[in-house]
C-alpha cells in the first residue's frame, strides 16, 4: 500500500472511532408519547426510532447552541435595528 493510501485509510478509521456511538442515553415515554411517536413515524415513514429521536434531540441542541453564540450586540439591540 502506498504511503498516501495507507495515511489516508488510518485518517478514515480514526474519524469512525471516533464518531462510533459508545454512550447510551434511556428515556421512557407514557402511552400517549409513546402513541403519538408511532403515528408520526408510521405517517413519515421512518424505520429507524434511533436516528429519528437522536436527530431531533441533535437539532434542538444546536440551534441552541447557535442561538446562544456570542455577538457582537446584545439581543435587545439587534431587535431594535430590526424594527426600525
Amino acid at each position: 500500500m502506498a504511503k498516501k493510501a495507507k495515511k489516508d485509510h488510518q485518517k478514515v478509521l480514526s474519524r469512525e472511532k471516533a464518531l462510533k456511538r459508545q454512550h447510551r442515553a434511556t428515556f421512557l415515554l407514557n402511552e400517549k408519547e409513546k402513541e403519538a411517536v408511532n403515528v408520526y413515524c408510521k405517517k413519515y415513514k421512518i424505520g429507524n426510532k434511533s436516528k429519528f429521536m437522536r436527530e431531533a434531540v441533535m437539532r434542538v441542541v444546536m440551534e441552541q447552541f447557535l442561538d446562544d453564540y456570542p455577538t457582537l450586540f446584545e439581543k435587545q439591540d439587534l431587535d431594535r435595528l430590526i424594527s426600525d
